[in-house]
């Protein structure tokens, strides 16, 4: 019964926590957040306490894989610099002055579980941030960067993290050995991660080439993948989050050559599920350990929700201390750097600056501390947590909300820019589907072959004359005429959907078919979305 009332809890504070995003056009990790804090002061909740190494592995793998999968490694590639500068040194930098201020503030924490919290609070989270630009156009390198930022720095900052926890286990810690087994471990997260990937791809190709594919069965043996490059990777002590990393790098990079529209439909639609429901696991699973959390704390919350706010207020200042100098020392120094690679603006920089929300992976690392050191209780693990939590909230809800606007003030903004780029980039593609049909006419010799592809053709050559009236008009006029035209072919739509629906209700349509002629139909209406 009191599992049964965690589900539901959850499933209702997910729908109201996402219909609360909505209504105020908010990020849904910044209502995640609040909600989860919110869920601390309700009564009679129960407060669950799981394995916390099943939360690590069930929560990190499919997220970090998922970001990894959306990541442009082209950009990443051509941005490799500014991202290893936040990435690796702004990481490691974070987590240093942390535990240093930590460790002479508060009481209890040594060096090891100093450390330990540095690296849970050091990483920036990809999901806030993506979640922010995509409802507002920005320079896309600066996107490119964060993006890029995110999604290595979980793997720096969880490595970081193994080894505080490591040396406040045993007591016991060497620069020398660390610093050797970073880079072995690293190197072979790595190599397993294209070594997963790789034998998913024969999988998949496999089964293809002997007629065993199906959009659902590739599905799943895609949701497998982060778990495939993850847990041989910890099973051999080498770092599973940059195995599950690359894997989703290689797959997505490559899984044009193996993957049907179908499949990639479907999948894009099981993970963006599945993503949603990991954070809002994560974010309202600290609600309900608060409470216990906060009544450890006792009678001193008041103190530790000081040392909280330092905490997260030390965060804030660190990645804006290090973004400048990290920005223009580099291409003062370096007259090829330069040459390569101007100066951005200081707009830029700041925005990057300000680019620190932390989120999930920071939730989880704190949440997957142990509950006991041998036969003692693990030192401070409520503390850490409260703190994890202090800084999630803060830089959420503080740096979350006045992103957006100062992006605007700030004037970095270039949505018409966005859309005139993807009108032509949409234009060559239509003019290439074009050139195919005008290749294979000689090929075709019965009249109604030829009249479907000029049927076709006429088609492609309509949609491309709207996308350059949509370049070429003015900016109002052309997205009005854009409105118009969705509402228009909208309103065909669902005349459509009505039809056959009616038909469903009278009996003249099979189910199979009303369910085939529906699925056409959603496709065309999310092209309209």
């Amino acid at each position: 019964m009191n599992d049964a009332l965690i589900l539901v809890t959850f499933l209702s504070a997910v729908v109201i926590l996402s219909v609360t995003a909505k209504r105020f056009n908010v990020p849904y990790p910044i209502s995640f957040v609040i909600g989860g804090v919110a869920l601390a002061f309700a009564r009679n909740l129960p407060h669950p306490h799981f394995d916390p190494e099943i939360v690590l592995l069930v929560v990190l793998p499919p997220l970090l894989y998922s970001a990894a999968w959306s990541t442009d490694w082209l950009e990443l590639r051509r941005n490799w610099r500014p991202i290893s500068l936040l990435a690796f040194g702004l990481v490691i930098f974070t987590t240093v002055v942390v535990a240093v201020a930590v460790h002479a503030v508060i009481p209890g924490f040594g060096w090891p579980l100093a450390f330990t919290l540095g690296a849970i609070v050091s990483p920036p989270d990809a999901v806030a941030a993506e979640a922010i630009f995509g409802r507002i156009a920005i320079p896309r390198r600066i996107a490119a960067i964060i993006m890029g930022e995110c999604l290595v720095n979980d793997a720096t900052a969880l490595v970081l993290y193994r080894f505080a926890l490591v040396a406040a286990i045993s007591g016991a810690f060497s620069l020398a050995h660390a610093s050797l087994a970073f880079a072995i471990v690293g190197t072979g997260g790595v190599l397993l991660g294209v070594g997963a990937a790789a034998v998913l791809e024969g999988v998949l190709r496999y089964m293809r080439k002997y007629g065993f594919d199906d959009p659902t069965i590739a599905s799943v043996v895609f949701l497998l993948a982060p778990f495939a490059a993850y847990l041989p990777a910890e099973a051999l002590h080498v770092s599973g989050v940059l195995a599950a990393v690359t894997s989703g790098i290689v797959l997505s990079w490559r899984s044009r050559l193996f993957v049907d529209s179908e499949t990639r439909l479907i999948g894009s639609a099981v993970w963006r599920v599945l993503t949603y429901v990991l954070n809002a696991f994560a974010f309202l699973l600290i609600g309900l350990q608060l409470p216990a959390i906060i009544a450890e704390l006792q009678p001193h919350v008041r103190d530790y929700a000081l040392y909280g706010a330092m905490v997260a207020a030390l965060v804030i200042v660190v990645r804006l201390v290090w973004v400048f100098p990290a920005t223009y020392l580099p291409r003062i120094f370096s007259r090829k750097t330069h040459a390569h690679d101007p100066s951005p603006s200081w707009r830029a920089v700041a925005i990057i600056g300000w680019s620190g929300m932390r989120g999930i992976v920071s939730l989880a690392a704190a949440l997957a501390l142990p509950y006991t050191l041998g036969d003692q209780v693990f030192p401070q693990r409520g503390p850490t947590i409260f703190f994890t939590v202090c800084v999630v909230f803060a830089t959420l809800v503080l740096q979350g909300l006045t992103l957006r606007p100062l992006i605007e003030w700030l004037g970095m903004t270039e949505a018409s820019k966005s859309r005139r780029r993807e009108a032509r980039l949409r234009i060559r593609a239509l003019e290439a589907g074009i050139a195919r049909l005008r290749e294979e006419e000689r090929r075709r010799e019965s009249g109604p072959e030829i009249e479907l592809a000029e049927r076709i053709v006429d088609e492609y050559e309509q949609r491309i004359n709207v996308l350059r009236g949509k370049v070429a008009k003015d900016e109002k006029q052309a997205a009005a005429e854009n409105r118009t035209d969705r509402r228009l072919q909208k309103s065909a739509l669902e005349a459509e959907r009505r039809t056959i629906m009616q038909m469903r209700a009278a009996g003249e349509i099979p189910d199979a078919i009303f369910r085939s002629i529906e699925y056409d139909l959603d496709l065309a209406a999310m092209r309209l979305s």
